[in-house]
């Protein structure tokens, strides 16, 4: 069995300068049933821990309220609250690179909801959302600014599932990758899971946005730049799916090219897309089998393809089914382009 990719990338090389500036693409192209949680040190990479943050992570704590009015918890306490969280996928809002697409993870976490926590705040009918700070380089870089911080609204908390993370993989978090302890909101493009978790504080109903919040408006699909946090609208991964090889076999004497992909986000599973070859193709819809048991993490799919001809063919994914959001693929985002040599 061979196969025909897009032109590879230097994935798991630490790319780009330092701090915001580092980058660490997932080789998504060679994904099994076997292998669809990213082990750590394959994770993707989208900014590297700040100065001075190892020297602190055995002593960390995370202040409750403004400068820990309500006092702080530290790491030991945090682990021995956390509990497994399950696999969730992680996805850049800005992974759009077709080439690679590898800003993208999926991996099995450990922590501490996030409710708990804020719940030692004691938020009265005033408090709307919780700010969650974490620390973050001081110089800007090409393509972003300092200061992660989010905020999440306290009445979705229940069913957003967020959790303050202490595990990845069974094993305590790496320093890049957030620790000691980093926030995780499955579901959410991962430019809200702020790394290095410093301070949890309560907000009310007329809190601004935060600098993140700014800075990624674009890339997660808000109307416009919100002002207030409570006209921003929750940076949820839609529906999505991409190719990720095609596999050329031969079947009782006769070669057959078979479109191996992934999907992934929205509310709920998919259970059906819609494959195009080029622009002027009108596209085939095709069941997805099995279909995926969840929407948390990354699924596998195949479509048997037979090629009129050999040449390069630019490979989009939709989503039939209208009640489905999936603005990214109606955006074209996610195209693989595949050049066949024989058919």
């Amino acid at each position: 069995m061979t196969s025909t990719q897009p032109r590879a990338t230097e994935y798991g090389a630490m790319l780009g300068g330092p701090g915001l500036e580092r980058r660490r693409f997932t080789d998504i192209s060679g994904l099994t049933p076997d292998t669809l949680v990213t082990p750590t040190a394959r994770m993707f990479l989208r900014t590297d821990a700040p100065p001075g943050v190892a020297e602190r992570t055995a002593r960390w704590r995370v202040a409750l309220g403004e400068g820990g009015r309500h006092g702080h918890v530290g790491i030991e306490e945090l682990r021995r609250l956390s509990r497994p969280q399950g696999v969730h996928l992680n996805e850049c809002a800005g992974n759009a690179d077709p080439n690679n697409f590898g800003l993208i993870s999926a991996a099995e976490w450990r922590g501490v909801p996030l409710g708990d926590l804020v719940a030692r705040l004691h938020p009265g009918p005033e408090a709307w959302g919780v700010l969650v700070t974490g620390d973050d380089h001081e110089a800007s870089s090409r393509f972003s600014v300092p200061g992660a911080s989010w905020i999440l609204p306290l009445a979705n908390l229940p069913q957003l599932g967020a959790f303050l993370a202490t595990e990845v993989n069974s094993t305590p978090l790496p320093l890049d990758h957030g620790a000691p302890v980093r926030l995780v909101i499955p579901g959410w493009y991962g430019c809200a899971w702020i790394k290095w978790v410093r301070e949890l504080a309560l907000v009310g109903p007329d809190a601004l946005v935060t600098w993140q919040m700014a800075e990624y408006a674009t890339r997660t699909h808000q109307s416009g730049r919100p002002l207030e946090a409570r006209e921003y609208e929750a940076p949820v991964i839609d529906s999505a799916a991409t190719p990720i090889r095609v596999e050329r076999r031969l079947v009782a004497g006769r070669l057959e090219h078979h479109v191996i992909g992934i999907v992934w986000g929205g509310t709920r599973p998919v259970d059906r897309l819609r494959i195009r070859f080029g622009s002027r193709d009108r596209g085939v819809e095709f069941p997805l089998c099995p279909a995926p048991s969840t929407h948390r993490t990354w699924a596998l799919w195949t479509y048997r393809w037979r090629p009129t001809e050999p040449g390069p063919y630019d490979i989009a994914l939709s989503v039939p089914d209208s009640s489905v959001r999936a603005r990214r693929l109606d955006l074209s985002y996610y195209i693989r382009r595949v050049r066949i040599d024989e058919v």
